[in-house]
């Protein structure tokens, strides 16, 4: 059985909460419009032939293929979780990468490029350009917070 996607968009959110960094989580995925699926964790290979999309409603409950980078903090903190992600030049599908630290969008955005340029390197192709997704947040006194971006996968072919 295949079960190959075909489609993917991206999206990501930040938020905090005076609560607990779970519901900062919840309401980050909510504000990214993923937080009525079940998230699966995937590695990272876009499929040949596959093409971005608008962000789209999934169903509630779905379970829902996702490249997905999160970091949760405390008051004070400075986080960033962000994704990258390409296609092969030659035209075989593309691959993405996941980060996240205490520290700033751009710090992570210099990480996720270095990520990169070793997936091609390993593999021996060279890539097109990369596109980045990337989300920062200061945690507020007496917040804990969450940065999340995510790849998902939204559609699938035979």
């Amino acid at each position: 059985m295949s079960f190959t996607p075909s489609e993917f968009f991206i999206t990501s959110g930040h938020a905090t909460s005076p609560v607990s960094d779970l519901n900062a989580f919840d309401l980050a995925l909510l504000k990214a419009r993923i937080s009525e699926q079940n998230l699966v964790a995937v590695s990272s290979v876009i499929p040949v032939g596959a093409s971005r999309v608008d962000v789209k409603e999934l169903p509630m409950g779905a379970v829902t293929f996702c490249v997905l980078s999160q970091m949760r903090g405390r008051s004070g903190d400075s986080i960033s979780a962000g994704i990258a992600y390409t296609f092969r030049k030659d035209g075989y599908g593309g691959y993405v990468a996941e980060g996240h630290l205490h520290g700033s969008a751009e710090s992570l955005k210099e990480e996720l490029g270095r990520k990169m340029a070793e997936m091609s390197r390993i593999r021996g192709v060279e890539f097109g350009e990369i596109h980045y997704r990337v989300e920062e947040l200061q945690v507020p006194q007496d917040e804990y917070g969450c940065c999340i971006s995510a790849l998902v996968f939204s559609d699938y072919g035979e």
